[in-house]
């Protein structure tokens, strides 16, 4: 069910609760959360996996948006979790996550990451380069302890997606390559340590991708490998991970599949391609961040200045921008919005949504059909539920927003608004 409708009033309301009442209650810019509709997306992956009768672990992709509140509801939906940092995994510890279905990922993992990672036992490392092997194999025996690692490795499979999230493809900065020979080269290195469990393989092909070509046919070059590891080194993965990248619904322009539907696909070709070997079903892995936040949140944003630039272009300009949501400058994302205390009423006029940030980029949405627009009125922009407090800065010293969960006609605050002197707070003087 679409948590987003009009009431009696005109107003746009998230599961029931007026957006123009939590705009006064806790100012704009503004990140509101539909708690139901996380619950639902989790549940849409997790219960596929169990319809279909096969072991799996959906772990959210804290990147997306990471908060004690949000972990806290991804352990009630019995998730496990992505990490990524000491900060990602300090906020999964004081969300008391179990540390059991803790993932750690990254690129560049920093002795203190992995000691911290080893000190509190979490569940899985996800190994990215040669240099984390030595430094993982030296803090594992240290600390006299094991741990299950699963080997990241890039497939080779572009994804049809923008350039700066594509992940999987030959030339990344993730993971061991398996046409070159790097991948081989790891597991047999992992095997070699005594503390070490390599339980399977990892790859992510990219971000927001609406087929499953490209998750089929990167699931098909892992099993080149398997079956020659099968064959030479009568080894078999208890878990692969085929990781993230589901695609959401931004405008009307995206057609993004069924979150089940991605599941089922990737269950069958895992089970043709095991069938074909004479091997054990593998437990299935998926990160998906994005697509389990992205379309339950919205930006609240109240309106200021309007220009008008005669034949060319209509500006308005809102109290917010790229200090909480970069990706329509970093990526050129497109997204939709609309007036939210004007919900009901008829489009009037094509504008552009700039944001106040001292850059000429700094431009959240072009040309957007609204009603007649008015300082004061208050802008909903849909679906920047992923990526936007996560990424969000402090340029021009904007303190960052607050964020609001919303459930079942509820309004809890999650994260305070940073005031202006939390801003200057680490700010040391010079005279």
């Amino acid at each position: 069910m679409n948590p987003f409708n009009i009431n009696e009033k005109g107003h746009l309301t998230i599961d029931g609760v007026d957006t123009t009442y939590l705009a006064k209650k806790y100012g704009t810019p503004l990140f509101v959360y539909d708690v139901n509709a996380i619950r639902n997306n989790a549940r849409a992956f997790v219960n596929t996996f169990k319809e279909l009768g096969v072991k799996a672990q959906v772990a959210y992709a804290s990147k997306a948006f990471s908060s004690i509140a949000m972990l806290q509801v991804a352990k009630q939906e019995n998730l496990s979790l992505d990490v990524v940092s000491q900060g990602e995994l300090y906020t999964a510890l004081q969300a008391d996550f179990p540390v059991d279905k803790i993932h750690l990922h990254g690129n560049n993992k920093s002795y203190d990451e992995l000691e911290m990672a080893v000190k509190n036992n979490v569940g899985c490392i996800v190994v990215d380069n040669f240099f984390e092997i030595e430094l993982l194999s030296e803090i594992l025996e240290q600390n006299q302890t094991s741990m299950d690692v699963l080997i990241r490795v890039t497939p080779g499979i572009e994804a049809h997606t923008h350039d700066y999230i594509l992940t999987g493809n030959e030339d990344s900065k993730f993971g061991f390559d398996l046409s070159n020979g790097q991948a081989e080269k790891a597991f047999l290195l992992l095997n070699q340590q005594k503390n070490i469990h390599v339980k399977g393989l990892h790859c992510h092909i990219g971000s927001q991708i609406f087929e499953t070509e490209g998750f089929v046919m990167a699931t098909k070059r892992l099993f080149e490998t398997i079956s020659k590891w099968k064959q030479e080194h009568h080894y078999s993965p208890t878990v692969l991970n085929l990781g993230g990248g589901f695609g959401i619904r931004y405008t009307e322009e995206d057609d993004p599949l069924p979150l089940s539907g991605y599941v089922e696909a990737l269950v069958a070709e895992i089970q043709q391609q095991v069938d074909q070997l004479g091997m054990d079903m593998p437990e299935i892995w998926i990160e998906p961040g994005r697509s389990i936040v992205g379309n339950t949140g919205i930006t609240l944003y109240t309106i200021g200045s309007k220009k008008e630039i005669p034949g060319v272009r209509k500006y308005i300009s809102v109290d917010g921008g790229m200090t909480d949501n970069i990706r329509p400058a970093l990526y050129q994302a497109k997204y939709d919005a609309i007036i939210a205390n004007k919900a009901g009423q008829p489009v009037a006029e094509n504008v552009s949504v700039a944001g106040k940030c001292c850059e000429s980029g700094d431009m959240l949405i072009w040309d957007l059909e609204l009603p007649t627009v008015n300082h004061g009125d208050l802008l909903a922009m849909f679906s920047t539920g992923a990526y936007g407090y996560s990424m969000s800065s402090h340029y021009n010293r904007f303190p960052k927003a607050a964020v609001v969960f919303v459930e079942n006609g509820k309004d809890k605050l999650v994260i305070k608004r940073e005031a202006y002197q939390e801003v200057a707070r680490y700010d040391l003087s010079y005279e």
